[in-house]
């Protein structure tokens, strides 16, 4: 600023100055230097307010950049938090888990994801449109009085500012992140874009798993931007780090925790079997440490696929069983990789057992090593809070509720051996009254149980492929045989059919229901479970469970697509509001 054009405000601070030069300074009261210092104070504040109005004059945009580069420093810390899966099981089964919905956490991981993209477009384009040619084009004078000390003596080229310690992690940040949010978008994820060969490794899960690991460059690359940070000095002020290390450590501990655990956790290998439709079941021994519930998942790695991914997958066996069981369908190439590896160990099936390929402790083969880890938590393992259950399941999304399904019988099942357990006390007491004459106090020794709150569940299972069925054909089997009290309603629907009613499904009807009369087996599925044809009405089906259970609250747990989803929301709200019955939604998210 020239000297002609010197404000009030200079002059105020020139006038300060000058007068503590031409006077010695001498003892004073206390109420004298207060006063002398409060004017020192307003000085201060008044060159502080001339720096930053005159250095936003000459750096344009750099509040804009700065908030969000703020918000950026926020979201890089909240976006790990969802991924902490340990930490999303233990939130959810304490009060907090009853006002956060804990299970939405990959939809809220997404939702981070794009306000990150938001901020980067911000941050990056205020500082390269705005503020380096508002800095490059200030005038000599301004420069050297508000910019010298943070730029250098000598005004920097565009060029030199891109190419400083700031510029450089902040180009190699936007690139990490443009591939890797790239490749995590749906299109490449579920390989709906389609590549020549080699540039087709480009989509997959593969391709995200390893394009997302990029973020581990990502945040040492912050935290050296966030050191060398424009117009700050003072190590308080450069919070980056603040911002990161507890979400960075908390993400990091787990990681570590996988790591021994799934060396803790040995499993070996006990049945393997490959059944229509590219499912893959896999039986293995349960170490005496992994305790789970109904309806939770782990995750699974199998070091001859990949030594690196974990794959999650729901738990088919029930909490009861001395095993554990996965249902894993083809869909990506890494599952397609882990078919093509065990269908290697595999055996053509003895006759009359279901399955394509089969392998179990007496294959002559060696079967592949696996590791597990978990177990984690997930919606479908809140059905023991409800009297009454409805079970959805499309196509594989069947699989977290076969664990219920299996809880449910194994429960039945004791429930009878403890009734019959008293039954046959009470008349040995009853003997031994009657021989005795006098009564004698009997002992009951095994402590019951707590009764199973769930009194009614309803299964509908929606499939596409008839070769589907053979999957849980013996648990099917089992529900049918065992559950004589009608606890379990089961329905299968094959979609692939027409309508029940039309002319054209009339004669498969007719020899359905003529054998499922004689023999007690559906001809579509195999199982004593009759099978419908089209889609349920689930109009219909909400409908009569009102009728059924009046005053109820009924858990309804939905596993599959999206848009069936929006569906059973929309029919539990809108019952929700005109009945005596409450249908509480509950949706998987894989």
């Amino acid at each position: 600023m020239a000297a002609g054009n010197t404000s009030s405000t200079e002059r105020h601070v020139y006038e300060l100055q000058s007068s503590s030069e031409l006077h010695e300074p001498s003892p004073e009261p206390k109420s004298t230097r207060a006063k002398n210092e409060k004017p020192d104070k307003e000085s201060e504040q008044a060159m502080r307010l001339l720096f930053s109005r005159e250095l936003e004059k000459n750096m344009g945009f750099d509040i804009m950049a700065k908030g969000a580069a703020e918000t950026l420093k926020f979201n890089m810390a909240l976006v790990l938090l969802p991924v902490c899966k340990n930490t999303i099981t233990w939130l959810r089964s304490t009060r907090l888990g009853h006002l956060v919905p804990f299970d939405d956490n990959i939809n809220f991981h997404k939702t981070i994801a794009a306000a990150i993209v938001i901020g980067v477009i911000l941050h990056v384009g205020n500082h390269l449109a705005c503020d380096f040619p508002r800095l490059i084009n200030s005038s000599d004078d301004h420069y050297r009085k508000y910019l010298s000390n943070d730029f250098g003596v000598i005004k920097p080229s565009y060029a030199k500012l891109a190419s400083g310690p700031e510029g450089v992690t902040g180009v190699l940040m936007l690139i990490s992140m443009a591939i890797a949010f790239t490749l995590a978008t749906r299109w490449f994820r579920r390989s709906l874009i389609k590549f020549p060969k080699p540039f087709d490794r480009l989509t997959g899960f593969n391709a995200f798993w390893y394009s997302h690991h990029l973020f581990v460059i990502v945040y040492i690359l912050l935290i050296i931007h966030g050191v060398f940070l424009y117009l700050v000095r003072k190590w308080y002020k450069k919070t980056t780090w603040m911002y990161l290390s507890v979400p960075i450590l908390l993400y990091s501990g787990e990681r570590a925790l996988r790591f021994f655990r799934s060396g803790l956790y040995t499993v070996r290998l006990l049945k393997v079997a490959i059944y229509p439709g590219n499912v893959l079941t896999l039986h293995m021994s349960k170490p005496p440490q992994f305790r789970y519930k109904s309806g939770q998942y782990m995750f699974f790695q199998c070091p001859a696929v990949s030594p690196f991914e974990w794959h999650p997958f729901s738990i088919t066996s029930a909490p009861g069983d001395d095993y554990l069981s996965v249902h894993i369908r083809q869909l990506g190439d890494w599952t397609q990789e882990l078919r093509r590896v065990f269908s290697e160990a595999c055996e053509r099936p003895e006759a009359g057992m279901s399955g394509l390929l089969r392998a179990d402790e007496t294959t002559t083969k060696s079967l592949p090593k696996l590791l597990i880890d978990g177990p984690y938590g997930a919606p479908a393992q809140d059905y023991r809070k409800y009297d009454v259950l409805l079970l959805v399941g499309l196509g594989i999304g069947a699989t977290p509720f076969i664990s219920i399904l299996k809880d449910l019988l194994n429960n039945i099942v004791k429930m009878e051996e403890q009734a019959d357990s008293v039954s046959d006390i009470s008349r040995t007491s009853d003997l031994t009254i009657g021989s005795n004459d006098t009564p004698t106090s009997s002992k009951v020794s095994p402590k019951r149980k707590k009764a199973v709150r769930t009194t009614n569940a309803y299964f509908y299972w929606v499939t596409r492929e008839q070769g589907s069925f053979d999957w849980f054909k013996g648990v099917m089997n089992e529900v049918a045989e065992l559950d004589q009290r009608g606890l379990i309603e089961m329905h299968n629907y094959l979609t692939s059919v027409y309508e029940e009613g039309d002319a054209r499904s009339t004669l498969i009807t007719m020899v359905q229901a003529l054998n499922h009369a004689k023999n007690g087996v559906d001809i579509v599925s195999g199982t004593r479970v009759r099978t419908h044809f089209a889609r349920p009405n689930w109009k219909k089906v909400l409908s009569k469970l009102c009728s059924k259970h009046c005053n109820a609250r009924i858990g309804v747990f939905y596993c599959g697509a999206p848009v069936l989803a929006k569906e059973l929301s929309k029919l539990c709200y809108d019952f929700n509001q005109k009945g005596s019955t409450k249908f509480d939604f509950h949706k998987e998210h894989f």
